[in-house]
């Protein structure tokens, strides 16, 4: 079975951590991510999604994240129930966050403010511009100032490669 969700948002506040009796780091979030359609004559429609981040993670997000900024969230939905103040049982849904990265562009401005514009793609994992997760230190954001498009390829001329005849001679 396949339990995945990748989001990119804002966050509509300031996160804050706590703490679980046995002293994990947890923090509660909400993105706010706008649909990727729009009907027309209307504008467009945003969702706001619960997450929450634990441990690690949980810290990295405190740290470096604050209200407005641009996110990008990769984990699993979660669900679950409790019962509310009045007695009715209630069903929550909420992503759980593996890895968590920027996706607002570097302060430009020596710390007051961040830009609104946005990588075109997210990157996961061990990333130059900030991939964090499973608990390892995130690294500062590194973004060039000036980036050349990237590279186009066409199907090209099959007479810039040589045919090798037998499978004697391969390097592998």
């Amino acid at each position: 079975m396949l339990n995945v969700a990748v989001v990119m948002g804002r966050l509509v506040a300031d996160p804050e951590l706590r703490h679980t009796p046995n002293d994990v780091a947890v923090t509660s979030f909400t993105l706010a991510v706008d649909r990727s359609y729009v009907k027309s004559g209307t504008e467009r429609q945003t969702d706001f999604i619960d997450i929450v981040a634990w441990r690690g993670t949980a810290d990295f997000v405190c740290k470096y994240f604050r209200k407005g900024q641009m996110m990008a969230v990769h984990g699993s939905i979660q669900t679950r129930t409790y019962t509310d103040k009045d007695g009715n049982k209630r069903k929550a849904f909420e992503i759980v966050a593996d890895d968590v990265n920027f996706a607002d562009s570097k302060r430009n401005d020596g710390g007051s403010g961040y830009n609104n514009n946005s990588y075109n793609a997210p990157s996961y994992g061990n990333s130059s511009y900030g991939g964090y997760g499973n608990g390892a230190a995130g690294n500062e954001m590194q973004r060039p100032a000036y980036s050349e498009p990237a590279p186009t390829y066409s199907s090209g001329n099959s007479g810039d490669f040589e045919e090798i005849i037998g499978d004697d001679d391969l390097p592998f």
